[in-house]
């Protein structure tokens, strides 16, 4: 598929982003296995040959009719699973719980909220803030309001895009499937400081905390390593339970972001971590740094 360019989300094994993705992959599999081209499901539809693309790379939303009608067209006979993907066609059309703050943030990043959620676990690497997954409110805050020295964000916004991020961290202390994430940082990140006096203190004392938990790995690339790769920035991979589900590569830019799933991108992303991780303090070695840092930090 190459880059992948999905939008909106929310659901059931982890929003509709997944579920559109899986429900995709599953009707175009059944019209394969059914000898049938893209041009006359398209047809069956009402629609065209593109739009079957849209829909079975779930990058749009699924009508249950054009579903019901799909599925005739593909010889489902097993009233049981018709129903089944029926409702997960349903699913896969309610709003996340994040769209209440779609005014605040762009379409391009409402996808990668979809594919947070369903994630099983994300490798990510930083080498300039701390991951959102891992930010304090305080220090969340303080980012928020960074580019917007001439013109700075009313405090009332602000105060929700905070609330939205201190939210998502829920995928870390889930019941059902807690989200791991092993996150690889360079060390300026936690040297470099943010917002008023105290605040930088309160991220690292708080990564210190969330490093022990079983589904959370922190390591820091000492500045004594010296150069390694991944000179282009920041990165995550996102992996997924379901089997319909491809590991993704999620890259962010100022106005956009990029999501990969060909699988000699991914290839290289994942030779590319384990570099970083390799280059990196172990875990322990990595809370003994943030011990000293504290230290010196006000």
């Amino acid at each position: 598929m190459g880059r992948v360019l999905v939008t909106e989300e929310q659901g059931a094994p982890g929003g509709p982003t997944a579920l559109r993705i899986m429900l995709g992959a599953h009707l175009r599999r059944m019209r394969e296995e059914a000898g049938i081209s893209r041009g006359d499901a398209g047809w069956a539809i009402r629609g065209s040959e593109s739009k079957i693309s849209r829909l079975e790379l779930g990058k749009v939303g699924f009508k249950p009719r054009d579903v019901d009608d799909l599925l005739t067209l593909y010889r489902m006979d097993d009233a049981g699973e018709r129903e089944r993907l029926l409702d997960l066609a349903q699913q896969a059309n309610n709003p996340g719980w994040w769209q209440r703050y779609d005014d605040l943030t762009p379409n391009w990043f409402h996808a990668y909220l979809g594919l947070e959620v369903a994630a099983d676990m994300i490798r990510t690497f930083e080498s300039q803030f701390v991951p959102g997954l891992l930010q304090t409110a305080g220090y969340a805050r303080a980012v928020m309001q960074l580019g917007h020295s001439e013109a700075p964000l009313p405090q009332a916004e602000v105060e929700r895009l905070v609330t939205l991020r201190v939210e998502r961290q829920a995928v870390l202390t889930s019941k059902l499937r807690p989200l791991r994430l092993w996150a690889v940082l360079d060390e300026s990140v936690l040297r470099r400081g943010v917002g008023v006096p105290g605040v930088l203190r309160e991220q690292l004392e708080h990564l210190l905390e969330v490093s022990r938990r079983p589904n959370v790995t922190l390591q820091v690339i000492p500045f004594d390593k010296g150069l390694y790769a991944a000179t282009g920035g920041a990165f995550s991979i996102l992996r997924f339970a379901e089997t319909d589900l491809p590991d993704v590569v999620y890259i962010e830019h100022l106005t956009s972001a990029v999501y990969l799933d060909k699988r000699e991108d991914l290839d290289k992303y994942v030779i590319t971590m384990d570099a970083l991780s390799i280059a990196a303090g172990t875990p322990r070695e990595t809370e003994e740094l943030l011990k000293e840092i504290i230290k010196t930090t006000e």
